[in-house]
C-alpha cells in the first residue's frame, strides 16, 4: 500500500503562519531576516504538529504570493530548513516537511514509575489518581458477596459477565441512546478494547487517522499493531477538532479506522461540541470509516457549569460506524482494569471470535465489583469523590506553574486529567531529561504526537496537590535552568530546537 501523503495549499500555510503568535526577536532585539523568519515559522508548525511530517508544502511561488514575499524569500527559507533536516526535496517532485534524524529522544515518562522511586521523585508521568475510598473497598465486598454463583462455572465469559453487559447497556440507553446487551462487549481496560478493533479493523500496512497530538499509549499500540498512522492536527487551544482537515484525510486518504477522543482530550483537555461529532461521524461514514471513540474520560467533568454534548454514538446508535470505549480506569481508579466496547452486534459477535486468541475474557471478580457500584448508586458517588480530587488537584498545579513558569503557556481544561503545555521555546525532551535529575518525572511532548512532532510541549496530570505540586513546579522550574544553562542535554538530545 502506498503511503498517503497529505498537501498544505499555500493560502493555508500562509494563514497558519500569520496565526503564529509573535516570536522572539533576534540578539540585541533586532529581527530576524524575511527568510529566517519564515524558516522558523514553518519549522515551529511542524514541531507543534499543526503542519504534519510528510506534508507536501507548496511550490516557492505560490508561497511567495500567498505571503507577498519575493521567491528569493521563500526559496532561501526552503534551503534552511533542508540544511537543518526538516525538509525534504526532489527535482521535478516537490518538498516535503521532515523532522531531524535523532529528534526526538526515545520515549519516556508514561511507565508507571518503580516503587522503590516513589520516596524521591515526583511522579508526573502517568494520568492517574489514587482509588476514590471508600468505594473500593465496599464495591470489592460487595462482588464478593456476589461471586459465589460465578464460582461453579467455568469462570469464562468472553463477551463479558451477562449482568455488567445489561448494566451498562441500560446506562446507554438511559442516556437516551437505546442499546441492548448484545452491543456491549466487556474488555480487560480500555487499551484492551482498542487493542482488539486494531486487530480486527485495521491489518498490517493500515491506514489509522489519529488526532495530533493524541495518547502516546494509544499510539505506541498502533504502530505495534503495524498500522500507519495520519495525524489530523487538533485545533488552538480548546477548540477540538479541525472539521476542515478531518474531512480532507477522511476523504484523501481513506483509513480504516479513526480514534479520536471527544470529551476532555488526553493530553489537550479539549471538548468536542455537539456540532462536531455529528459532522465527524457523517464524515466517517461517507468515508467508510470506523470511527473509534475514547469515552474514558466522559465523566471528568470538573466545573460543574458545562453543558455536556451529547455522546458520539447518539449519532450513529446502531453502532455501524461509530464503535465506542468505555472504561472504568479514568472515573473510578486505573487498577481497577475494566473496559467495555459498545457497537453493532455483529461488531461484538466478531471481537469476542477473535478475543479467543488472545486474552479469553475479563477477570469476574472485578467485573463484579463495576457491576456493584453501578447497580448501587455507589458509581456516582465514587465519581463525584474523583472530580473533588482532580479539581483540587487542577487548581493548585494551574497556581504553581504560573508562579515559578510564567512563560509556559496552556489553556486551563474544565475536565479530565492533563494540562499540555506550551514550554516557552525549551525541548520537551530535554525537559524531561533534566526533570529526572532533579527530581520530577514529566512525559515530553513528541509521546503525544506522529514523527516528532510537539517538541516543545510536556503533559502536566492532575495527580499532585498542596505542597507537592508547589514542589513539583519549583523543580521543572530547576529543570528549566539546567536545560537552558547546558548541563540538562545528553548525547541523545535532539539540537533541532531551540533550548
Amino acid at each position: 500500500m502506498a503511503q498517503w501523503t497529505s498537501t498544505v495549499g499555500a493560502a493555508q500555510l500562509a494563514r497558519q503562519l500569520r496565526s503564529q503568535q509573535a516570536r522572539p526577536t533576534g540578539p540585541g532585539g533586532r529581527k530576524p531576516p524575511a527568510y529566517r523568519a519564515l524558516a522558523d515559522g514553518v519549522r515551529l508548525l511542524v514541531l507543534e504538529g499543526r503542519v504534519p511530517v510528510a506534508a507536501r508544502l507548496p511550490a516557492e511561488r505560490e508561497l511567495a504570493l500567498a505571503l507577498s514575499v519575493s521567491r528569493t524569500t521563500v526559496a532561501a527559507a526552503y534551503e534552511a530548513l533542508r540544511a537543518e533536516g526538516f525538509l525534504e526535496s526532489r527535482r521535478g517532485a516537490g518538498s516535503w516537511t521532515a523532522v531531524p534524524a535523532g529528534n526526538p529522544l526515545p520515549a519516556r515518562g508514561l511507565e508507571p514509575l518503580p516503587p522503590e522511586s516513589l520516596g524521591s521523585m515526583i511522579d508526573l508521568g502517568c494520568a492517574a489518581l489514587p482509588a476514590p475510598e471508600p468505594w473500593l473497598t465496599r464495591a470489592v465486598q460487595g462482588a464478593l458477596e456476589e461471586l459465589p454463583p460465578y464460582a461453579h462455572t467455568h469462570g469464562d465469559y468472553p463477551a463479558g459477565l451477562p449482568a455488567l453487559r445489561q448494566m451498562i447497556a441500560d446506562r446507554y440507553t438511559a442516556l437516551g441512546i437505546p442499546t441492548m446487551p448484545e452491543q456491549i462487549m466487556v474488555t480487560t481496560g480500555a487499551m484492551g478494547a482498542i487493542d482488539a478493533i486494531c486487530h480486527l479493523f485495521a491489518g498490517r500496512g493500515e491506514r489509522i487517522a489519529v488526532e495530533s497530538p493524541s495518547y502516546a499509549n494509544i499510539l505506541q499500540l498502533m504502530r505495534e499493531t503495524g498500522a500507519r498512522l495520519v495525524p489530523v492536527a487538533m485545533q488552538e487551544g480548546l477548540g477540538g477538532w479541525d472539521m476542515n482537515r478531518w474531512r480532507q484525510v477522511l476523504r484523501d486518504a481513506a483509513p480504516r479506522l479513526a480514534y479520536v477522543v471527544a470529551d476532555f482530550h488526553n493530553p489537550t483537555g479539549a471538548l468536542a461540541d455537539e456540532q462536531q461529532r455529528r459532522d465527524l461521524v457523517e464524515a466517517a461514514r461517507s468515508a467508510g470509516t470506523v470511527l473509534v471513540v475514547d469515552e474514558t474520560m466522559n465523566e471528568l467533568r470538573l466545573d460543574a457549569d458545562i453543558a455536556m454534548p451529547r455522546r458520539v454514538c447518539a449519532f450513529d446508535p446502531a453502532g455501524s460506524t461509530v464503535l465506542t470505549v468505555g472504561s472504568a480506569s479514568k472515573a473510578f481508579w486505573a487498577g481497577m482494569r475494566i473496559g467495555w466496547v459498545r457497537a453493532a452486534p455483529d461488531v461484538i459477535r466478531s471481537l469476542v471470535a477473535a478475543r479467543a486468541y488472545a486474552d479469553m475474557g475479563t477477570p469476574v471478580l472485578e467485573q463484579l465489583a463495576i457491576n456493584w457500584l453501578m447497580g448501587t448508586g455507589g458509581w456516582e458517588q465514587a465519581v463525584e469523590v474523583r472530580r473533588s480530587q482532580a479539581r483540587e488537584n487542577r487548581d493548585a498545579l494551574v497556581a504553581a506553574v504560573r508562579r515559578e513558569l510564567p512563560d509556559w503557556e496552556y489553556t486551563v481544561p474544565r475536565g479530565g486529567l492533563t494540562l499540555w503545555v506550551r514550554t516557552g521555546g525549551i525541548s520537551g525532551s530535554r525537559l524531561a531529561v533534566a526533570g529526572e535529575r532533579v527530581g520530577v518525572r514529566v512525559p515530553s511532548g513528541p509521546r503525544f504526537g506522529v514523527d516528532g512532532a510537539f517538541e516543545g510541549y510536556v503533559r502536566l496530570p492532575f495527580t499532585v496537590s498542596g505542597p507537592v505540586a508547589d514542589e513539583a513546579a519549583v523543580r521543572l522550574a530547576a529543570a528549566v535552568d539546567l536545560v537552558r544553562s547546558g548541563a540538562g542535554a545528553g548525547a541523545d538530545t535532539p539540537r533541532s530546537f531551540v533550548a
